[in-house]
């Protein structure tokens, strides 16, 4: 019989040991190893659930759905860096460093400068109790549900020395291995891109779902100490092995450096290596290393005067376009594709660059047969940013997009209003309908495991599936005739299948592939519809009153739910066991906005105008475009144009974003 001691010492051990593989990267055990103390452990709590923590490694995401964000106050400020992109700028600012502090012999911590998204996590005793985001610098979004999400982040501190409190700063980021991967999917179902791994991570960490957030398999490290009760630490230098010490992941390269020649070749080395990380950056971070000399510096605006980022420039490579292909998505989208010459750039071989839409094409003017230029947007994605004319070969021509689907020969057309050319073909499109599959089954949506894209596109050749309903059919004679499947690989993909009947109904309402509907959207969709049946009743304006959701998406849920194909596709899905998991609705009642008139004028801080627009029509308000007699509110941001006299001029009463935000 396993005792409360035992307990402590095995979540003790489970905790090094995730601190050896994340953090130290030096495991001790095998993953086998690894998985029978984690299954020990999980045994252990079932049997006394009243031992369980909130810091037990086996409570690392939650089950339920959150219902937003609420707003943190930082006790201590999160600042932003000044940059410098020059040795000439570096040397500027140790010569102000060395004049603020008055002596010439200084020293400086120098490490990398994370492209990821900027938190504080903090500990009592030992234990994580809040993620916050940086949010203004002043105050951001309570992300502690999902930061548990995070491998590398512990739950628990470990160490000789651990603070009664301890808050830290660090950066959230997606590693590029899962970035590439994740982005490579949403290639193959047509969906926009993400530009770049930290966009990637900024999102993910937005998501409602905890579980959803998990499967993004964000990392962090940490690189400073806002508020310690040890208050041990006297140099920037000993933050690291003091955060180390205690189980935190931390950066992997720094130095210590008292001149900007020292500086410089720590740049120089880090710029080498750049492209072999396992993450991205952007360049390094120069910290005054004495703390009572930072301190004495402070701060100016929203920079600390003792810092200073320098930004490496984008990695850039030349190469020949052979060939513009087209590739579909599973809305039909056409998007050309450069083939290249394969050309080593930042860490790996690139042989295709997406070239967006054939408007990019044409501004541009990228001809088959062209030397380009390329670099990674955001350091990842292959993109073409210049052509060098001098070198085009005489028999170029322009290149146009093809006036029909060069999979089933469908005349394209271009939706007005917008960029992209469709397919129009939708139930007679090959190439459509494997990427719809391949998406249905993919793990944004149902989650079907042992059924990759390889195994889809076997079972539409062979006249298995057709729709996705079919998947739901399959019988055992069927996925035998499947290349390389025996006994255990059918069963494994029958049962794969069966589990996935139990789904949340926003993993449901991405399967369904609506148009405009991303992960995100799905959510808030989920949160306010409740059911799937509820849903596919709402109109335009009940659902452009949900926060997120704009006139563009609306349209594209009505619209696909008029079409009775998808009204008997989704039917037959439910027919067939699909159990979508009813949603909490999410409802504002009796709020001060229902019923009145808004106008935005200006730029805000925090929200961008289409984002206030929908919180505003969340809480029954409504937004509109001119001031009148009927307007209600004019909220004013940075340089309001003549909307705002005359509002003044009506005498409607004018908010600021600071008591726009305080109405919320």
């Amino acid at each position: 019989m396993a005792t409360k001691q035992q307990y402590d010492e095995l979540c003790r051990q489970i905790w090094h040991h995730n601190t050896l593989y994340y953090v130290e990267h030096a495991p001790e055990i095998s993953d086998e190893e690894y998985d029978a103390l984690f299954k020990k452990l999980e045994q252990m709590e079932k049997d006394h659930p009243e031992w369980i923590s909130p810091s037990s490694p086996t409570q690392r995401v939650a089950e339920s759905l959150t219902n937003g964000f609420k707003t943190v106050v930082h006790q201590i400020p999160m600042l932003s860096l000044a940059n410098s992109y020059s040795k000439e700028e570096i040397e500027d600012f140790i010569k102000r460093i060395q004049k603020l502090v008055g002596k010439k012999e200084i020293s400086f911590s120098v490490e990398l400068k994370m492209d990821g998204i900027a938190i504080s996590a903090s500990f009592e005793k030992g234990c994580f109790v809040r993620g916050v985001t940086r949010g203004d610098g002043r105050q951001g979004d309570d992300i502690t549900v999902n930061m548990r999400t995070i491998a590398a982040l512990p739950l628990q501190l470990y160490g000789e020395d651990v603070p009664d409190f301890l808050e830290v700063r660090g950066e959230v980021f997606m590693p590029r291995s899962v970035f590439n991967e994740l982005n490579e999917q949403k290639l193959q179902d047509g969906e926009p891109l993400w530009a770049n791994p930290r966009n990637a991570a900024a999102g993910s960490l937005k998501l409602l779902d905890p579980q959803e957030v998990s499967k993004r398999q964000l990392s962090i490290v940490f690189y400073g100490v806002a508020e310690e009760s040890s208050a041990k630490l006297s140099k920037q230098s000993e933050v690291a092995p003091f955060l180390r010490s205690l189980g935190l992941p931390v950066l992997d390269y720094f130095a210590h450096c008292h001149t900007i020649e020292e500086i410089w070749e720590f740049a120089e080395k880090i710029r080498g290596l750049r492209s072999s990380l396992p993450y991205d950056i952007d360049g390094i971070v120069i910290k005054l290393n004495d703390w009572k000399d930072q301190k004495r510096l402070g701060v100016t605006g929203k920079n600390p005067r003792w810092a200073i980022a320098y930004k490496f420039a984008a990695e850039q490579a030349v190469t020949r376009i052979h060939d513009i292909t087209v590739q579909i998505g599973r809305t039909g989208i056409l998007t050309p594709v450069a083939e290249l010459e394969p050309v080593f750039l930042a860490g790996s071989t690139i042989a295709r660059a997406t070239l967006h839409n054939e408007e990019e094409v044409q501004r541009k003017d990228i001809r088959i047969g062209d030397m380009v230029t390329i670099e990674k947007g955001g350091d990842v994605i292959p993109k073409v940013v210049s052509v060098n004319f001098s070198q085009r070969p005489e028999q170029s021509h322009p290149w146009h997009m093809p006036s029909h689907c060069p999979c089933c020969g469908s005349p394209v057309v271009k939706v007005p209003g917008e960029v992209a050319v469709r397919c129009p073909n939708e139930s007679g499109c090959f190439e459509q309908q494997i990427r719809k599959l391949i998406y249905f089954a993919g793990k944004q949506a149902m989650d079907i495991n042992h059924m990759g894209e390889k195994v889809v596109i076997q079972l539409f050749q062979k006249g298995f599936i057709k729709h996705p309903a079919d998947i739901y059919t399959l019988t055992e004679r069927e996925v035998s005739q499947l290349s390389g499947f025996k006994a255990k690989s059918i069963q494994n993909l029958l049962a794969s299948i069966e589990k996935s009947k139990d789904v949340s109904l926003e993993r449901f309402i991405m399967a369904l592939g609506i148009k405009y509907v991303g992960t995100g959207t799905a959510e808030l969709l989920a949160a306010r519809a409740g059911d799937i049946k509820a849903l596919m009743q709402m109109n335009i304006d009940e659902l452009m009153l949900i926060e997120g959701v704009g006139e563009k998406v609306a349209h594209a849920v009505v619209d696909y739910f008029a079409q009775d194909s998808h009204l008997r596709e989704v039917r037959r899905l439910l027919e067939l066991g699909i159990l979508p998991r009813m949603r909490t609705v999410q409802t504002f009642t009796d709020h001060l906005f229902n019923g009145k008139a808004f106008v935005l004028t200006g730029s805000l801080e925090h929200y961008t105008r289409s984002a206030a627009a929908s919180l505003i029509k969340e809480r029954g308000g409504k937004v509109t475009d001119a001031v009148s007699k009927k307007t209600d509110f004019v909220i004013a941001g940075i340089d309001p144009g003549s909307k705002l006299e005359k509002a003044r001029a009506l005498n409607i009463r004018i908010l600021n974003e600071e008591e726009f935000i305080t109405l919320l």
